[in-house]
């Protein structure tokens, strides 16, 4: 399992002396390996290449959107001071609490996809403001004001689909969750406050080349609509398959039989293996606790259990299960159940002992079916709190159900993928199970991102809607004015995301490959096809919310849309077209 932070550089330095000791003895026909927890972690190499691939490739994505070099360092910049900030907030945490070792890079894989995305939008509305001829101080109150509450309600729902983790109650799962949501908020701050500022600094110099590709959106919206069934029905179906890997998932921890093969931790798995049998690799204790004789009468039982290559005495009180397949085997995840519920039972009936069967191995299947078993709580949360959100947002009732039921299905897809490739050895990877943490983790993180781009698409469409009720014509503008910035903000969190497929560690290779690809299936086959084809079948509907529920539900906008004289205009009735509440 992922291990906390114990002893520092030191203990790292120390393990690192004794390997280079022992492997000198080799020679002469001698070959010497090494294994366990501290080796492989003082093996693992730092950190930097990923996170480094990962920024440049998004100030190249930058650069080329904006055609300034200035203009792409901001969200840059945004990015790199919150993660730096959530950094330091992590280190002062690890010395009153235990902070697992794999939180600072996850920290700021999410961060520095996360804070480039909203840095990007508030810029990016920013810049449209200015083209339409508003001064910079004016441009800048009406980012703030359109993009900004944007980003702060999706960067709420973030932080509020990661602290939906404390429903699992696994305590290590609890930290790693709150400081990546303390990132987020860290993220979603600078934006709305660091940003502003730079603006009011620099906003002079980073006007130039605003292009207008909204002609280009809106041809591509007006295909989608035109014939909403062919863009529906395929996407809907390919996401589907995508998720089917989904239902044969196996979640547990990688060992040193996941480590590449030139590793000494690998090669030590491989010598055991191949002199002792796999599950030399994992064994498992049985505890013996009470009655008469329930020590020798487990042992002679487990010996002759099928699934079991030998059951040696580890004491008084213990039997040294070795099972005939390997720790991250799902042979050996069904011989622990079989233990606990079909063999040891009648020895314990007979003996009168009690009998807990334990060690690393089968800490990690409890573990897991421990996730495995509060997950579906944690995903009912998640999705009932966002949809209520957006409920009161944009006073519609399908338009929860809609991005529930999209989100959901980005999420599945991407986790179906990670199954093909980390579990059953798609593109070359080692076989074995998925890490327990990365389902939870990429559903919170994943879920509140595609409320990002939900939420930004359908604010320009409710800003139509509210302006001329034509659910057509708001379908049409929404994505016309938000395409390209959607667009590059996925392409940005993509190879962000997608550069941490070069670490080494392969928890942090299933986060990559789990984030970058729910980001790309929900920029370009969700917001490009599905969205608006939904929206252009469901019509006038897609606003309907009834009347008793919206005289209760409180008014919360996200944006102002100001009418003559700079006064707001009140919304606009789903039902008639007239001013005044939305019913």
């Amino acid at each position: 399992m992922p291990h906390a932070r114990a002893g520092g550089a030191e203990a790292a330095g120390d393990v690192r002396r004794i390997i280079d000791t022992a492997r000198a003895a080799a020679g002469d026909g001698l070959q010497v390996e090494l294994g366990g927890d501290a080796v492989r972690g003082a093996q693992e190499p730092a950190g930097g290449a990923a996170e480094g691939a990962g920024l440049l490739a998004a100030l190249v994505i930058l650069v080329l959107m904006f055609g300034s070099l200035l203009a792409a360092t901001l969200p840059i910049i945004i990015a790199v001071f919150a993660v730096g900030s959530a950094i330091g907030l992590v280190v002062l945490a690890s010395h009153v609490a235990t902070v697992a070792d794999f939180t600072t890079p996850l920290l700021i894989l999410v961060g520095l996809g996360v804070g480039i995305d909203y840095a990007l939008l508030v810029f990016s509305r920013f810049r449209a403001e200015l083209s339409a001829g508003r001064p910079r101080q004016e441009a800048a109150a009406r980012a703030l004001d359109t993009a900004g509450r944007t980003v702060f309600f999706a960067g709420c729902t973030v932080i509020v689909a990661l602290l939906g983790l404390v429903v699992l109650g696994l305590g290590s799962l609890q930290g790693v969750a709150v400081a990546v949501a303390a990132t987020v908020l860290v993220t979603m701050l600078a934006s709305l406050t660091l940003l502003p500022a730079l603006l009011a600094v620099f906003g002079g110099r980073i006007t130039k080349r605003v292009r207008k590709d909204g002609d280009r959106w809106r041809r591509w919206s007006a295909g989608v609509q035109q014939r909403p069934l062919p863009a529906l029905v395929p996407p809907l179906l390919a996401l589907l398959a995508l998720s089917a890997p989904l239902l044969g998932l196996r979640l547990g921890f990688a060992d040193a039989g996941t480590d590449p093969a030139a590793a000494t931790t690998r090669k030590a798995y491989d010598l055991l293996s191949e002199g002792f049998g796999p599950g030399f690799n994992g064994p498992l204790v049985v505890v013996v606790q009470g009655g008469s004789g329930g020590a020798q009468a487990a042992r002679e039982t487990l010996a002759r259990t099928a699934g079991v290559a030998e059951a040696l005495p580890g004491g008084t009180a213990t039997v040294i299960v070795f099972p005939t397949t390997g720790p991250q085997a799902a042979g050996t995840t069904e011989l622990v159940a079989r233990l606990r519920t079909d063999v040891l039972p009648p020895v314990a009936a007979r003996t009168g002992a009690t009998f807990l069967v334990g060690g690393s191995t089968a800490a990690v299947v409890d573990f897991s079916d421990a996730v495995a078993g509060r997950l579906p709580w944690f995903v009912g949360v998640v999705v009932a709190v966002s949809s209520l959100l957006l409920l009161v947002v944009f006073r519609s009732v399908l338009i929860p159900l809609k991005a529930a039921v999209l989100n959901l299905l980005s999420v599945g897809a991407a986790l179906g993928v990670v199954t093909l490739v980390f579990q059953h050895g798609l593109l070359g990877e080692q076989p074995g199970p998925v890490e327990a943490y990365v389902p939870v983790m990429i559903f919170a993180i994943v879920f509140g991102l595609s409320m990002d781009y939900e939420v930004f698409l359908l604010a320009r469409m409710h800003e139509s809607w509210r302006r001329r009720p034509d659910p057509a014509a708001a379908v049409t503008e929404g994505l016309a004015t938000t395409g390209r910035v959607v667009t590059a903000a996925a392409a940005i969190m993509v190879v962000v995301f997608g550069s941490f497929l070069l670490s080494p560690d392969r928890m942090l290779r299933q986060f990559g490959l789990g984030l970058a690809t729910a980001v790309l299936l929900d920029a370009v086959v969700i917001r490009c096809l599905i969205l608006p084809a939904v929206m252009q079948l469901l019509g006038r509907h897609a606003w309907w919310l009834p009347a008793p529920l919206a005289r209760r539900l409180p008014v919360v906008p996200l944006e102002h849309e100001p009418g003559p004289g700079g006064t707001d205009r009140p919304p606009v009735t789903a039902a008639d077209g007239r001013r005044g509440p939305v019913q």
